[in-house]
Order: C-alpha cells, then sequence, then structure tokens
C-alpha cells in the first residue's frame, strides 16, 4: 500500500499542499476552520511525517530536543511544558531526554552524537563545563538552559538563565527585613556546581548588606537538590546547640525546602513562628505546600521562549552566529513561611 502524502491529504481537504505543510508542522497563520478540515483529512488518510523525507528535501527534520537531569523534578517538568508549547508553535517537534547529571550524556546530546536527525538540543546541564563544550561549541546547534560556568570568560553557546547571584541576594535580603539574625542555607552542592556557587555567593552578599556574619557552620551541604537532602540538610543543623542554631533558612531550591519542612515538622518547630523558610523555583508544590512556601520564581515561559527563538535563529543561520547571553526575569513570591500570614490560593 503506497504512503499517503501530503498531495493526497491537500486534494482530500481541498487547500494546497503548503498549507497541509504548515499544519502538520502547527505553524501560524492558518484559520481554525482550515486547520480544522486538514486534520480531519489526516486522520481519515492516516498520513504520517516523514522525518528522513523531510531531511532529505530541507535539510531538516523539524525535531528538537530538550535535554534535562531530572524529569522528576517539578521545575524541569515546568519547562518542558512551556519549551514544547514554543517548539510547536514554531513548527518543530521536542524529544525530551533526561541526562540523569552524567557529564558524558550531557557532552553526547551537546555535541549532536548519535542523534542524526536532531536539529538541534536545548540543554540544562549539570556536570559538563564550558571547558568542555569549547572544543565542539561551533559543531551543532545549541542552546544552554541554567547557571553558566565561564571562568575563562569563554561563551561556548547560546545561553538562558535567571541572575542566580541577585535571586538568592533578595530572597535573603528578605528574611534578614524580617529580623532573622541566624539564617542558613541548605544547598551547598558537594559537586560545586555553578548553581550552588551562585546562589551561595548572593546569600553571603545579602547577609553582609544587613550587617550579619557568614557562619559556616549554618551552610548544609547537600549531594542533590531534592527532598531527601533536604530533609538531611535540616536535622544536621537542628543538631547544633539551640542557640546556634537558625532562624531562617533560605534553600538552594523549593524541593530541598520540602524536605526541610518534614524535619522542621518531625522536630515540632513551627514555620514560619520557629523557623522561616524559603526556597528558588516558583513549583506548584511551593504553592500547595502547608504553609506554602516563600520562593524565587523563575519565569520559565520566558526562559522556553527565549530558548526557542535561540535555537531556531541558529538552526537557520547560513553562516556563524555570535553567541548570546539571554537573561530571563525572576519574581521574589512571599508567602506564608516566612511572613505567616495566611492567603487563600488562586482560583
Amino acid at each position: 500500500m503506497a504512503a499517503v502524502t501530503l498531495k493526497d491529504v491537500a486534494e482530500r481537504a481541498g487547500v494546497s499542499i503548503k498549507t497541509v505543510s504548515n499544519v502538520v508542522r502547527n505553524a501560524p497563520r492558518v484559520s481554525d476552520a482550515t486547520r480544522t478540515r486538514v486534520l480531519a483529512a489526516v486522520g481519515e488518510l492516516g498520513y504520517r511525517p516523514n522525518p528522513s523525507a523531510r531531511r532529505l528535501r530541507t535539510g531538516r527534520s523539524g525535531l528538537i530536543a530538550l535535554a534535562v537531569p531530572d524529569l522528576g523534578t517539578p521545575y524541569f517538568a515546568e519547562l518542558a511544558h512551556h519549551v514544547g508549547r514554543e517548539a510547536s508553535s514554531r513548527g518543530f517537534t521536542v524529544l525530551i531526554e533526561e541526562t540523569r547529571g552524567d557529564a558524558r550524556e550531557e557532552l553526547r546530546l551537546a555535541t549532536g552524537v548519535g542523534a542524526s536527525l536532531l536539529d538541534g538540543v536545548i540543554l540544562s546541564p549539570l556536570r559538563v563545563s564550558s571547558a568542555d563544550l569549547a572544543p565542539v561549541a561551533d559543531e551543532f546547534p545549541l542552546v544552554l538552559l541554567g547557571e553558566r560556568d565561564y571562568g575563562s570568560g569563554q561563551v561556548v553557546a547560546d545561553h538562558v538563565l535567571i541572575d542566580n547571584v541577585a535571586a538568592a541576594r533578595e530572597v535573603t535580603a528578605h528574611l534578614a527585613a524580617l529580623g532573622h539574625t541566624r539564617i542558613g542555607a541548605i544547598g551547598v552542592d558537594e559537586q560545586r556546581s555553578a548553581t550552588s556557587r551562585q546562589r551561595l555567593e548572593g546569600f553571603q552578599q545579602a547577609l553582609h548588606e544587613a550587617g550579619l556574619t557568614y557562619d559556616p557552620r549554618l551552610a548544609a551541604r547537600v549531594g542533590e537538590f531534592d527532598r531527601p537532602n533536604g530533609l538531611a540538610a535540616m536535622r544536621t543543623l537542628l543538631e547544633l546547640p539551640t542557640a546556634a542554631r537558625p532562624d531562617a533558612v533560605f534553600c538552594f531550591s523549593d524541593l530541598l525546602a520540602v524536605g526541610a519542612r518534614r524535619a522542621l515538622y518531625e522536630a515540632g518547630l513551627d514555620v514560619p513562628g520557629d523557623v522561616a523558610l524559603a526556597g528558588v523555583d516558583g513549583s506548584g508544590e511551593a504553592l500547595y505546600a502547608t504553609p506554602s512556601l516563600t520562593s524565587v520564581v523563575p519565569d520559565k515561559a520566558v526562559i522556553s521562549a527565549l530558548a526557542v527563538d535561540c535555537l531556531a535563529a541558529r538552526i537557520g543561520a547560513e553562516g556563524p552566529l555570535p553567541y548570546e547571553v539571554r537573561i530571563a526575569p525572576h519574581r521574589l513570591e512571599v508567602r506564608e513561611s516566612t511572613d505567616g500570614v495566611r492567603r487563600p490560593l488562586p482560583g
């Protein structure tokens, strides 16, 4: 049985082949009525796009990948949702890859090795460094997400991120403004990731600006930014002598804060009455926690739009383009875990 073609679909729907192509790629500027008619013809005929054939015709497959460390983390799951919507509006299909923070897997995806049908990759690296990427930076369309590690000053790829130093400084300053004097931090990364370093830097800056002394005993180390590590780290902080314990804690992720909250509950301590708590990521889990968690909220929709725009420009470029570093906005959402003011959830 011969494969169904774009021409077959166009004839069934009574439109041009170009219109069918636009609908299949989910391109904009197609009326709802036309889109509905074309999709009905696609379903009736059983048409399936052939990425290999498309690549032969155009040199592109229309496939891109989003590679993140852990899809079980709410932040990355929400980010994948936004990237998928942005990519679809530009005619791309997104494949999701989970790297588990393995440097070899991150480097493989960043260079397009083993991904012959991919036009480009949006990568949120956890372990691979700019030094690792520098030798292969021009070989494959790539956009990096998250914190950058440019100790040498060399920008090796397009990069979309929030200002993590500023974000950490803002949330720590908020805790200090509430009158807390022994502010702890959970998230000093044993692997010394750029995320951890930058958030620790902002934390220390805010303490200095508030006239407070940085106490290394209150900076708890973690292996991962997850709930179990938050639980263990807070338990460690609570083992300090009573006078040395923190009266507020800034966690470097919402998941760490959720784990820390459990440790405080086990110890019979009130949040924020005994210990105020704040995080980073703006996840739905933070909003629905009890009490709701004060959090730095990166604008994930803007991050995704900037990343897809950068990748699309690089895929479509006929020559080399200068690398761009794009800063996405963030905001501090003050909730019950720091100011104690009860708020009804939206909706």
